[in-house]
């Protein structure tokens, strides 16, 4: 059995384990920028569309220039509706265009553009973290859990952090759904990865196939 599952979960970060910071082109690390383009995913990954369009979104926002709270903000609503359409995020460009701009001036005015400073006020409580994540316009808890998800990869004190989405994932290839069996299955520096991954695959039952199909002999 517990070569079973040490098969799933390798070939689960095979094939599914890129964090959607990566895909959208984010090099995700300890600083104002890469975390405030984090967020801004977070905020395009929370609508009722396509993960591929919201990564596509964020990478046109961030190729227009607007990497930080300050230049989102000073940004007009129809440079960042132009850029949402470039990423196909049609359906709902020019609410979340207004989102971000909104989201934009209580970060900057808030935290300074710099999401290291909530997590100061958070001081080590995951729950805190969440509340002041939902005061953001665009973030409810879907976007909290996708934040949080990605940014334990910096934020170690995060860890381990498998929502409710992740371990639904986990259930549907066969692995345990208790978040500490879980995060036991990885080295804690993979735990960005592996939760998207299992995020993937619960989004996407095609794939969940592909991790749990029986090995080819030879």
């Amino acid at each position: 059995m517990r070569g079973d599952t040490e098969r799933t979960v390798g070939r689960l970060m095979d094939v599914a384990g890129r964090t959607y910071a990566d895909e959208a082109g984010i090099r995700l690390t300890d600083s104002p920028a890469s975390l405030y383009r984090l967020l801004v995913l977070s905020i395009l990954m929370s609508a009722r569309i396509k993960a591929d369009i919201a990564v596509a979104a964020a990478r046109e926002l961030s190729g227009a220039g607007f990497r930080t709270a300050r230049r989102m903000r000073e940004s007009s609503w129809q440079d960042r509706v132009d850029a949402l359409g470039r990423g196909h995020y049609v359906r709902y460009d020019e609410s979340t265009a207004s989102t971000l701009g909104e989201g934009a001036a209580l970060i900057d005015d808030e935290y300074g553009g710099d999401l290291r400073r909530m997590a100061r006020r958070a001081d080590g409580d995951p729950g805190r973290l969440r509340r002041l994540l939902c005061e953001v316009p665009g973030i409810g808890a879907v976007g909290a859990d996708i934040f949080c998800r990605e940014v334990q990869g910096v934020w170690p004190w995060l860890r381990p952090y498998l929502d409710k989405k992740a371990r639904e994932g986990a259930e549907r290839i066969g692995l345990p759904k208790d978040a500490a069996a879980l995060a036991g299955l990885v080295p804690d520096d993979d735990l960005a990865r592996f939760s998207a991954a299992l995020v993937r695959v619960r989004l996407d039952r095609t794939l969940a196939d592909e991790v749990t199909a029986s090995p080819a002999r030879a």
